[in-house]
This record gives C-alpha cells, sequence and structure tokens, in this order.
C-alpha cells in the first residue's frame, strides 16, 4: 500500500524530543500490510523511506504483517508476524533462524528481523522499552526475540552495508596523500618526502609542526598536526620531533590504500586519549580541524551543533561515545542521504537513453566529416563575415596594387610604392571599420531585429580585436616600405627616372630629411608613435595589471591607462585626416578616399558617444540600497528610471562622477525585468570600485550607513549628500537571447553568476505569471521588497508561452562567503520553483574534493544536515554545495540524456580557459547526441 502522509524527521535516538520541521512524502512496499489508525500521523526517522525501499529491494518475495501504534511523538512497532502465504504444512514459517550459507539470517526471516531493528534503531529512548516489550507480547514462539540492543543490531549490518554496490566509492575515500594507488607512485612520493625531511629537520629529527609541510599538506598544517600526534599516540609516545625512520613508519600508514587503515588513523586523530571511543567534544575537534583546513570559518563557529547531529544519529542509546564501526557506517551511509536530501542540486531521471546514441564510429572519414560539419555549424557567421572582410581587403589592395602599378612613379620606386598603397589602401578601409563593433546602442538594436540570425553580434570585441591585429599588419607594411625602400630609391634615382614624376614634387627632388619632415611625414610619424601607445597598453599584460612595474611606470599598467589611452584614437583620426589630404601622387580631391571612408563610421560614432552622455543625465539613479557583502563585493540597488527598459542577461555602464567624469564601467544587471528596481553587484578588483565602495559606504554626515543590519528596506538612504550615479544602458549581451533555447545551461565562475541571476530570476517571474493567468490577480500584500512575486504580477505586455523548460544553474567559486550574494534568490528559487524549472548546483573550490580526508567529515556533516533539515551547512540554503570542480564531461552528458532532441543554450560568464572546455564539450555532444548545445560566452 502506498503510505501519503507525512513523515516528521525526529532526532535518531536522540533524547531530545525536538523535532524537525522538514517532511517528504515516500511510498511503502506494496507487499506490507500496515493495519493503522486513519486518525494517527506517522513518525519516524528522515532515513524512513530509504530503509523501507531497501527493504523492498532486498526482499521482494518475503511477506510479513506489520502492526504499528501511533501518536503525536512516536512509532512504535506493536508485532511483525509472517502472512499466512508464508507458513509451511507443518505450522511453522518458512525457515527459522537457520543461518545459510553466507553465515547471515534465513532469507525467509529477514524482512520480519530486519524490520525490526531498523525500527528499533530508529525510535527515541523514550519509547524503546515500551516498543521492545510490546514487540515480545505479541511475538509467536516461531520468531526468536530480538535480545541485541541497537548498537549490536547495527554492528551486525556493517558487513551487508559494506558488501553494497553503493559503499564502494566510500570505501575509496578518505585519502591522506593523493588519488595514486600504485607502489611505485608510493615510492615516487616518499622520495620527495624524503628530500623535505633533509630540508626541515635539524640535528636529523623532523619537528611536530613542520611534518605537514613534509608530507605535502602546506595548506593544512593542523590538519597534518592532528595526524601526526595520532600516529604518535600509536606509538605510546609523546614526542614533539621524529627521526627519519619513523617518518618512513608515519608515511607507510597514511600512504597505505587500505579503507580500514585509513579508517583507523582518521579515528585515532579524533580519539585524543585513545581509548577507543569518540566523545561529542572529541567529534567537535575534528569538526574544527577539518574546518581550519579548509578555511570554513563559519563552520567552525557551530562545530558544537553539527558535533551533537552526528552523536544524535551514531548515539541512538545516548550512551555518550562512539564507536570505530559506527563512524564507517556513517561513511558508508552517505550516499543514502544525499538521495533523501532535497533535489534541488540533483537530477531526477535516468541516465543513459540518449547516451546511446553516441558515435562510436572509428572510421576516419566519417569522424573528419564530423569534425567539418562541426567547425561549419559553429562558426559559419563568424566564418562569411571574416571571408567577406578578407576578400575585400585583399580587393582593394589588389585594386590599388594594379594602379601604382601602371604610374610612372612605379618606374622609379617600383614594388614599394604599389605595396605601399595598396596596404594604405586596406588602412583606410579598417580605420572605419573598427568604430563599428563599439557602437553598443546600433548593435543593440540590431540584436533585437532579425540581423542576429546572420551576424555573430557577440563576437563584436573579438572582431575589434582581429581588425585591430590587420591594422598593425597594415602600419607596418606601409610605413617599412615607405621608410626603408621606396624613399631611399626616391632620393637616389637618377635625372632622367626622377623627370617621369618631378611635377608631383614641383620640380625639386626631395631629400630624405624634407620627406619626414613634410606634413605627411609628421602626421605619418605622429600616427604611428600615438597607435603603438594604444595597442601595447591595450593588450592582456598591461591591461589585466600582469605586468608589474616600479613606480612611476606602474600607472601605465591598468583599466585606467587602456581607457584613457584609448582616448588618444580622436588624435590619430585627425592626424589621419590630414595624411589623407596631402598624400604623395594624388592631387585630385576625388582621389583622396580617406575621408570617404572614415566619415560615416565617425559620424556614427560620435553619435553614439553623444547619445551616451544625454541618456546618462536623463537616467541618474537614485540609490535606495548598498549592502556590503563577504568577497569584497557589494550590491547597489537603484530606482528604476523612467521608461529604462531591458533583457535579462543585459548590462549596465556606471559612472560616478565625484570619481571620474571620463571612466564608465560595466556590470550586469541582477535584477529582473518585472522589478521595479534595479540592482548591480560590484567586486572590487581595481582603483575605481573600491572607491565607488569608498564613496557609498562612508560615514560622512549620516550621508550613508553601512551593512545590511541598516539597510533592510529601499529608502533608508539620505539622499542628501550622496554622490551621483549616472546609468548607461542597458546593452546587449549574449544571454538576453536566454529565451530561444528549449533548456539553459548556465556556467558562472565567481562574480561571473551575476548575469544569470536576473535569468533566474525571470524565469521565476514567468513561471508564476503562468500560473497566475489562470487565476484572478493576487492581493499584493507582500512587504518584502525582494518579493519575486509582486514583481511578476507587476509585469506587462503580451504573454508568450515560455520556450524554456528547464535551467540548470552551476556556480563555482573559491569563497563561502560568496553564496551570501544571492542567498536571497535561491531560497526563492527553493520556494517558488514548484514546476522543477530550476536546477541549481554550488560549486566551493576551496574546500578538497570529496574523498579526501581533510574534507571527509565536512561531506559527512553536509549530507546529514541536508537530509535531516533541507539546508546546506555552507551556503545556508536548500541548495547542497558540492566540492572541488565540476566534472564538465559528465554533466554535459547527463543534460544531453536527460533533455534528447533539444536544443540547450550553453552560457559562460567567467575566465577564458574554461570557455574553451565548454565550447568543445557542446560541439562534441551536439554531434555525438540527439540534443543540440550552443555555446555562448559573455563579453563587456
Amino acid at each position: 500500500m502506498q503510505l501519503k502522509s507525512f513523515l516528521r524527521s525526529s532526532s535518531l535516538g536522540s533524547c531530545s524530543s525536538k523535532r524537525s520541521s522538514y517532511s517528504r512524502n515516500f511510498d511503502l512496499p506494496e507487499e506490507i500490510v500496515v493495519p493503522l489508525d486513519t486518525g494517527g500521523e506517522y513518525v519516524g526517522g528522515a532515513m524512513l523511506p530509504i530503509f523501507l525501499n531497501d527493504l523492498r529491494r532486498n526482499n521482494d518475495n518475503d511477506l510479513v504483517e506489520v502492526t504499528l501504534e501511533l501518536d503525536d511523538n512516536s512509532i512504535v512497532l506493536c508485532s511483525v508476524a509472517p502472512t499466512p502465504s508464508h507458513i509451511n504444512d507443518e505450522g511453522s514459517e518458512e525457515g527459522e533462524d537457520e543461518a545459510p550459507p553466507n553465515g547471515f539470517l534465513a532469507r525467509s526471516a529477514s524482512a520480519a528481523s530486519k524490520l525490526r531493528r531498523k525500527f528499533s534503531w530508529i525510535r527515541s529512548p523514550s519509547v524503546m522499552s515500551r516498543t521492545s516489550a510490546a514487540a515480545s507480547e505479541v511475538s509467536d514462539d516461531n520468531f526468536q526475540p530480538n535480545t541485541l540492543s541497537a548498537r549490536e543490531e547495527m554492528k551486525s549490518k556493517l558487513k551487508l552495508v559494506r558488501s553494497k554496490s553503493t559503499a564502494q566509492r566510500a570505501l575509496g575515500g578518505l585519502r591522506f596523500i593523493s588519488k595514486t594507488t600504485g607502489e611505485s607512485d608510493t615510492n615516487v612520493l616518499w622520495k620527495k618526502v624524503e628530500a623535505r625531511f633533509h630540508a626541515l629537520a635539524k640535528d636529523g629529527l623532523l619537528a611536530r609542526e613542520d611534518f605537514g609541510e613534509c608530507i605535502g599538506m602546506v595548506d593544512s598544517k593542523e590538519f597534518a598536526v592532528g595526524v601526526f600526534d595520532a600516529l604518535i599516540r600509536r606509538r605510546r609516545q609523546k614526542a614533539a620531533k621524529i627521526t627519519k625512520i619513523e617518518l618512513h613508519d608515519f608515511w607507510l600508514q597514511i600512504s597505505d590504500q587500505s579503507f580500514d587503515a585509513r579508517l583507523q588513523i582518521f579515528f585515532d586523530m579524533a580519539d585524543s586519549n585513545g581509548d577507543g571511543k569518540i566523545t561529542r567534544d572529541e567529534v567537535q575537534e575534528l569538526i574544527m580541524l577539518s574546518a581550519s583546513a579548509n578555511k570554513l570559518s563559519k563552520l567552525k563557529e557551530r562545530a558544537a551543533e553539527y558535533a551533537s547531529l552526528i552523536m544524535e544519529e551514531l548515539d541512538p542509546e545516548c550512551l555518550g561515545y562512539i564507536e570505530l564501526w559506527q563512524l564507517e557506517t556513517l561513511l558508508l551511509q552517505r550516499d543514502n542521504y544525499m538521495t533523501y536530501s532535497r533535489p534541488l542540486s540533483t537530477t531526477s531521471v535516468g541516465w543513459g537513453q540518449n547516451l546511446g546514441t553516441l558515435n562510436k564510429t572509428k572510421n576516419l572519414v566519417k569522424r573528419a566529416s564530423y569534425a567539418f560539419k562541426c567547425l561549419v555549424l559553429d562558426n559559419w557567421q563568424r566564418g562569411w563575415i571574416l571571408l567577406l572582410w578578407v576578400m575585400i581587403m585583399a580587393g582593394l589592395f589588389t585594386w590599388k596594387f594594379l594602379q601604382y602599378r601602371r604610374r610612372a612613379a612605379f618606374q622609379v620606386m617600383g614594388y614599394c610604392l604599389a605595396t605601399a598603397k595598396g596596404a594604405a589602401e586596406t588602412l583606410k578601409l579598417n580605420m572605419a571599420l573598427i568604430l563599428l563593433p563599439v557602437c553598443r546602442n546600433i548593435l543593440t538594436w540590431l540584436r533585437s531585429t532579425r540581423a542576429k540570425l546572420v551576424l555573430p553580434f557577440d563576437d563584436n570585441i573579438n572582431f575589434h580585436k582581429i581588425i585591430a591585429y590587420a591594422i598593425g599588419v597594415g602600419i607596418l607594411l606601409h610605413a617599412v616600405n615607405h621608410l626603408a625602400c621606396d624613399f631611399p630609391r626616391l632620393i637616389n634615382s637618377s635625372p632622367e627616372k626622377f623627370a617621369l614624376i618631378a611635377s608631383d614634387f614641383d620640380n625639386v627632388k626631395p631629400t630624405f630629411k624634407s620627406l619626414l619632415t613634410g606634413i605627411e611625414g609628421v602626421t605619418g610619424i605622429a600616427m604611428v608613435i600615438l597607435m603603438a601607445i594604444v595597442f601595447t597598453l591595450a593588450t592582456s599584460s598591461f591591461r589585466r595589471n600582469v605586468l608589474k612595474l616600479p613606480p612611476p611606470f606602474s600607472r601605465l599598467t591598468g583599466f585606467n591607462a587602456f581607457w584613457y589611452s584609448h582616448h588618444l584614437l580622436a588624435v590619430v583620426y585627425v592626424l589621419l585626416l590630414v595624411h589623407g589630404t596631402f598624400v604623395f601622387l594624388v592631387h585630385q580631391w576625388w582621389q583622396k578616399t580617406t575621408w570617404m571612408y572614415i566619415s560615416m563610421p565617425l559620424l556614427l560614432y560620435v553619435a553614439e558617444r553623444s547619445l551616451r552622455t544625454c541618456r546618462s543625465e536623463h537616467y541618474a539613479a537614485k540609490i535606495l540600497k548598498v549592502s556590503v557583502l563577504p568577497g569584497d563585493v557589494f550590491s547597489l540597488t537603484m530606482s528604476k528610471p523612467n521608461s529604462f527598459k531591458y533583457k535579462s542577461g543585459q548590462y549596465i555602464f556606471l559612472q560616478c562622477p565625484t570619481i571620474s567624469s571620463f571612466e564608465w564601467h560595466p556590470f550586469s544587471i541582477t535584477s529582473a525585468p518585472g522589478d521595479d528596481y534595479l540592482s548591480v553587484h560590484i567586486r572590487m578588483v581595481g582603483d575605481w570600485t573600491n572607491e565607488l565602495k569608498r564613496v557609498f559606504t562612508e560615514d560622512d554626515s549620516s550621508a550613508c550607513e553601512i551593512g545590511r543590519a541598516k539597510f533592510r528596506e529601499r529608502g533608508n538612504v539620505d539622499q542628501r549628500g550622496l554622490p551621483r550615479l549616472l546609468v548607461d544602458g542597458p546593452y546587449g549581451a549574449p544571454a538576453q537571447d536566454y529565451q530561444n533555447y528549449d533548456v539553459l545551461l548556465l556556467v558562472g565562475l565567481g562574480i561571473g553568476a551575476t548575469p544569470f541571476i536576473s535569468i533566474l530570476k525571470d524565469l521565476l517571474n514567468n513561471s508564476r505569471s503562468e500560473e497566475l493567468d489562470s487565476t484572478t490577480e493576487t492581493s499584493a500584500s507582500d512587504d518584502s521588497w525582494t518579493s519575486l512575486a509582486s514583481s511578476s504580477i507587476a509585469s506587462t505586455g503580451k504573454k508568450k508561452s515560455l520556450r524554456t523548460k528547464s535551467a540548470h544553474f552551476y556556480w563555482v567559486t573559491r569563497e563561502p562567503g560568496s553564496f551570501e550574494w544571492f542567498k536571497g534568490v535561491m531560497n526563492e528559487v527553493a520556494e517558488m520553483d514548484h514546476k522543477g524549472l530550476i536546477e541549481m548546483h554550488n560549486y566551493l573550490t576551496s574546500v578538497y574534493e570529496e574523498g579526501d580526508a581533510r574534507s571527509t567529515l565536512i561531506t559527512m556533516v553536509q549530507a546529514l544536515n541536508h537530509a535531516k533539515h533541507g539546508v546546506d551547512i555552507l551556503s545556508g540554503t536548500q541548495v547542497r554545495t558540492h566540492f572541488a570542480r565540476p566534472n564538465w564531461k559528465e554533466v554535459f552528458n547527463k543534460i544531453a540524456s536527460k533533455h534528447p532532441y533539444s536544443t540547450v543554450g550553453v552560457f559562460y560568464c567567467g575566465l577564458p580557459a574554461l570557455a574553451k572546455e565548454l565550447k568543445k564539450l557542446s560541439q562534441e555532444l551536439t554531434y555525438k547526441t540527439t540534443t543540440r548545445f550552443e555555446f555562448h560566452k559573455e563579453y563587456f
């Protein structure tokens, strides 16, 4: 039968009567008949559904009749009896407690006895004796009474648990050194340890505090000291220094690949007095040690609470201690706790259906065909633009080259002149084109037209850079051919040859100096110098402060140097017009084509900058809230300017005239289009962002107050005296087209999650709107200014059916404090996403990967707390946090399996290195499965 009631999670064997409010439905195996009182309430431990499901899997043919007594605070097992169909002809049950060949209980009695044991384990001590008595009274003579205690029964089941396939991963965990398992690898590592011993040891002895550095735990010295103390206690010593022989003995123990050996070391680390028992205080110390190794300060503050949680789970009889086998039980049952915890960060379907379509052919021709298709389909937009551009440049170069090939000057200066003039023609084109990719308003408008189908707007900055490289090549060809080839040939030409072009030089043969000091020479040299400065300071080494220069040259690095140096190009364009007007060998105005190339793009760019200036004055923002967040991040919440409309995924530029009247910096919008406010999250990574945080949080004349405690509601900031903040935008970004995809894969590194927060909010708003469309408009009674429900009601316009049916959000960060940035959004997703539209995955890379001894206990605590209370210990939300980095290949495979014949939009914001891997996986899975992945990277 199906049991539809909710379970209240109780402390498993806890002496406390406190119970969690977390509840979950579960299905009772149909083979088990449970007489019950319909007015009762089902109460049990958090792991009861797993026990019952496990029972069903292992005992499909064992039918028993179970009688339960239910009240408000407990569940009492009254009797467990076989069904009539399982009584043999002699009147006895099928099989007493005869030992089968494997040494365990007889199969026919296993269901009843296991159910007794499992229910006796999860009952609270207050009803344990009453339950045992009741069970004994109703048990017939064919069943042996359950005389073992709950602790003994748990111990007897451990061998069975070990044999399960789900436990194999846990048995491979608790690594103290590395993932390597080969003896040769261990020997190689020992050679390195030995070398460090000789470097660190004094008088042949290694100090306790240097043990961590010696064995390779440089970042976890406190944890290494704990390992050192545990190994010393094994030797019945109290030494603070060890010899090389003792170090080698320690090394053999911690590098032992046996799970039992590693488990014993881990247990001994907690067992500070060596009595073979771990108390709550010792568990707390080990939690604090693990938290310190992983730099989790908040976890250390709650170590006592989590120690109590472990003791409640493993010490149901409240004896005050746990033993080695109980710690092993907790490790082996981790997957069960994970399975029971809320599925916000796990997928709920089986994999493999779509992966069966993987093309595993070894035919080189077919593989080459797939690679070619991948290359064409993923790059055809870029390809035709670049091909057209190259063809135009080649055509202009050839046209100008042939034109001068037929002129008299060719007889004097030869191919050097023709090459220089051909390069000059491409320079004119590229100096015009380079302005178009940075006309952001025009590109944002074009994104909303059908032009987005053929133009790669996401690559506008890349195209800008490619044109810059082409300009560099053009300058090199033009300048070198003039200075090193045709100018020397001109000044050294014979009178007969010079006579052919004498009229172009007023019948006066020029000197090298006169050529350089003329208008053409001066403007040309000036342009080369200015553009060399601009190009150099625009390189990543200078722009990203990678290159460290001594003062005062350090001012040449960073974003400010890049930004201000780019304004030198205004002077370059003026010089270019002058240079083109006084060009050599050209006299007719219609032959001086420089102005024809650059006039229209230059006018468009000037109009673009003028529009930005006027609009920013109109969009001056009123600051509603300033929040200082962990990880050098702060958020600004502003009033939404009138007529300001944007899409999720877009970004804006901010300018603070108090800091600088010229600097504009881009930031992703983290509010949703339906919200009545505008918000951004800013990470302090440079002078401007640090200064912006200072001017908005300094407590000068009570103009502004710092922190969340004083910024609870909108409008709490005194607007008088606050610096002005100008807003320019919004501007188009790849993620704004997320609604064109069936499935979303959103990947953000650190602050790179900001473009996707708006998308998550918008998805919830749209989903909520669809639900509200079928009902009357709800009352806007929510006082929370961050309420997504109220913002969704405020959205207007035609409602379109939401194409996006699923979103997978992966947030990878190094700092646990980062989860505070969008904690409210994650909670909103948990509470409002009734359709399971959004799947969230948090990854913390600062914690050692699962399986490492330094993170093992944290993993256990996390799984246990999430199973019982549905709250992650690191993020404080219902979204479970994973450790280390995601296995991206597995992520893509799972999405492909879950969403066959779908189009997946992969949106990424973060470091370029990961972008290459995600792009490659998108291409691979697109042509190996029925799922199409389209990769997009955010650029600013």
